[in-house]
């Protein structure tokens, strides 16, 4: 295109829709096998994943170039005698620089602001559902407030085979309780706080739908935070090896419904009596 020259309209329009570049991204999501995208919060994670193979991908063929171009220039019959002094040039230095500079940006441009969101963004848990998740060998457990909105007080000393988070019998706020095992229900466009530990192992709560995970350290309740924007039934991982068991750790489900589906679904399991044998 001559310099001075209008760009033409239908590009000018492809360029500036924010559709097409939208298309474009999902087309590299497809490609790169991501898995399905079901969090608000994950887009930042997959961006980053994307920018790092334009990378990958732009060093290659630059190296593979630059190895073909190597191999040409300096074959032995263009050069029958050795130079002691060898390359002049320092564009490959700076070609170096230039790397280091893109990948710096990404850090601090792409990752670190994505990282802070999830550790330091924390939405408010008055306007999120709030549910603490323990992992054991091999199945997860989950406890949510009962309809009161207050869970029950907890003790170590409660802790015991039909009891996994030591919820205080005595304690009126936790008789309407509710827990589950292995299926964990959330309301769509709401977002969920999970408080993790574990009851034995290290365990690691992934959940790749939400592009979100944490280990599950024995003695700590660490926090972690996602937004399900799209309704469905998405597995839960380990993503540490936890035993001879850890594979039967994925029949772990999260199940985002509508908030009315919740709702019911909460109603449904108030008071109710869970084995976590």
């Amino acid at each position: 295109m001559r310099a001075g020259r209008p760009q033409p309209r239908g590009a000018r329009l492809f360029l500036l829709n924010p559709l097409n570049e939208t298309f474009m991204m999902e087309s590299f999501y497809n490609l790169l096998g991501l898995p399905q995208l079901a969090s608000a919060n994950g887009r930042g994670v997959d961006n980053l994943i994307v920018y790092i193979h334009f990378l990958m991908i732009a060093l290659f063929v630059g190296w593979l170039c630059y190895f073909a171009y190597t191999l040409f220039r300096f074959h032995q019959s263009r050069n029958p005698k050795a130079d002691p002094v060898g390359v002049r040039s320092h564009v490959t230095n700076y070609l170096e620089l230039l790397v280091a500079g893109i990948e710096a940006a990404l850090l601090v441009g792409v990752a670190v602001p994505v990282w802070a969101k999830a550790v330091n963004q924390f939405p408010k848990e008055e306007e999120s559902t709030v549910i603490q998740v323990v992992g054991q060998q091999f199945a997860w457990n989950a406890r949510y407030a009962g309809p009161d909105g207050i869970m029950g007080q907890q003790d170590m000393k409660y802790v015991a085979g039909d009891n996994v988070f030591g919820v205080d019998p005595n304690d009126p706020n936790g008789k309407d309780d509710v827990q589950v095992l292995n299926e964990i229900h959330v309301p769509v466009n709401k977002p969920v706080i999970t408080y993790v530990s574990s009851k034995d192992v290290i365990h690691s709560f992934k959940i790749p739908a939400m592009r979100a995970a944490q280990d599950a350290i024995p003695g700590m309740r660490v926090p972690m935070w996602f937004k399900p924007i799209r309704e469905g039934r998405y597995q839960v991982f380990c993503a540490q090896l936890c035993g001879n068991g850890h594979a039967n750790m994925a029949q772990g489900f999260i199940v985002v419904d509508s908030q009315e589906d919740y709702d019911k679904w909460l109603e449904s399991k108030s008071g109710a009596a869970t084995s976590f044998e």
